[in-house]
């Protein structure tokens, strides 16, 4: 969808004095106010119009970390109301260690991007491919949320929050491959052009997923649970889950 012109360019001034460093406090409130004044199809619209206009990727992720700390204790207080094994409260614990991973992955990419000789970072490079190997291993996550919750989202009218997701579930499924890809041809281009890609990929996946899990955690997941009061369905969804099965980094409950 496309948004106000001057949705976008309010955004856009937001983002540039937030990564000039203007006074954290002040730029902080009205990034708040903004956040607040714009529904998730029109963020998500802006956000890609600023990135196609030749924003790097990587400006926006002040705005994920005010997206994080603007919503983290409604998060927890919509977790602490839901049971263990509920499948959204598993839905936010695997959230959970996805960010973990994605940590990680910056504080590996750093320790190759100080390297000057491959050799030095050999098992750091094996590590690197582990998490990603994890992060391609989330993929039941995806995949609940695509054949279990979202049919059900969609079937109560609200269209919107999960048609986006899908088409970032995909954009994500990308970008992780593309990581795995760089890795797998470490040893075969030079390391300058190496620690280049590995960079670029990094830090575009580390964005768009954080990004991702924000939108789910705090936009999706609680309009999910207001629009679906019977304990009943609730169950239902969960046996469908079950039978499409969990991480291997998915906590066992019970």
């Amino acid at each position: 969808m496309d948004m106000d012109q001057n949705k976008i360019n309010q955004l856009s001034n937001i983002l540039k004095r937030l990564n000039a460093g203007e006074n954290p406090q002040r730029v902080k409130k009205e990034t708040q106010e903004f956040l607040a004044s714009v529904g998730p199809e029109e963020l998500a619209a802006a956000e890609q119009q600023l990135v196609e206009a030749g924003l790097a990727p990587e400006d926006l992720r002040h705005l994920c970390s005010a997206h994080m700390e603007m919503m983290g204790g409604e998060l927890a207080a919509m977790k602490a109301k839901l049971p263990q094994g509920h499948m959204i409260h598993t839905f936010v614990i695997e959230h959970e260690i996805i960010l973990e991973f994605l940590s990680a992955l910056e504080a590996l990419n750093q320790t190759v991007q100080k390297s000057a000789e491959r050799d030095a970072v050999q098992s750091t490079l094996g590590e690197l491919n582990g998490l990603v190997d994890n992060l391609i291993g989330a993929e039941p996550h995806h995949k609940r949320e695509e054949d279990v919750l979202f049919p059900e989202v969609e079937a109560r009218g609200l269209s919107g929050p999960p048609r986006i997701m899908r088409m970032e579930h995909i954009d994500l499924r990308h970008r992780k491959r593309e990581l795995k890809d760089i890795l797998g041809i470490a040893a075969q281009i030079d390391f300058v052009s190496f620690r280049k890609k590995l960079d670029a990929a990094s830090k575009l996946l580390v964005l768009t997923l954080r990004d991702h899990i924000f939108k789910e955690n705090n936009i999706l997941y609680p309009a999910a649970i207001e629009i679906i009061p019977e304990p009943e369905v609730w169950k239902r969804m969960k046996i469908e889950c079950d039978k499409i099965g969990y991480c291997a980094f998915t906590p066992k409950v019970g």
